[in-house]
């Protein structure tokens, strides 16, 4: 089940590959989500320290979050990978050029995963044609529903 999309990813990459990873998170954030409180169409992620942490992603904290708890609502989130997955992620960030972005959140098993995405990115040309292409999809779709 979904919480949120990043639909301005497939907008400005070419995604290659998709990996759901588990995120580190604090009680307010959990609830804060589970309100649908949460952005992620600026989030990326960064390879630091030995580990991957999702950077960008926004979590407005609810009214009623707890009092001996100052809430960051921009704060580095770590992500969980498996270390096969983590090697795998390293190689091509660093030796091809690719991007890793957020692409959703979502639950799994009563858990709040996201799914990330291997990413490279489209020139404006690029962007022009995929334009194209989804106008001329809704078109067709148009034409055999008023045709039938």
């Amino acid at each position: 089940m979904s919480i949120i999309d990043n639909r301005k990813a497939f907008h400005d990459y070419f995604i290659e590959e998709n990996i759901e990873a588990g995120l580190v998170l604090e009680g307010w954030e959990v609830k804060a989500i589970r309100a649908g409180r949460v952005q992620i169409k600026e989030s990326y992620v960064l390879y630091r320290n030995g580990a991957f942490y999702l950077v960008g992603c926004h979590i407005t904290a609810l009214q009623s979050a707890s009092t001996h708890i100052k809430p960051d609502p921009i704060r580095d989130r770590k992500l969980l990978l498996k270390q096969e997955q983590t090697n795998r992620l390293i190689g091509k960030v660093e030796r091809a050029g690719y991007t890793i972005v957020a692409l959703n959140l979502h639950y799994s098993k009563g858990n709040i995963k996201v799914d990330i995405g291997l990413a490279k990115g489209k020139k404006q040309h690029d962007k022009r044609q995929s334009e194209k292409e989804r106008e001329w999809a809704r078109e067709k779709q148009r034409l055999m529903r008023d045709k039938g």
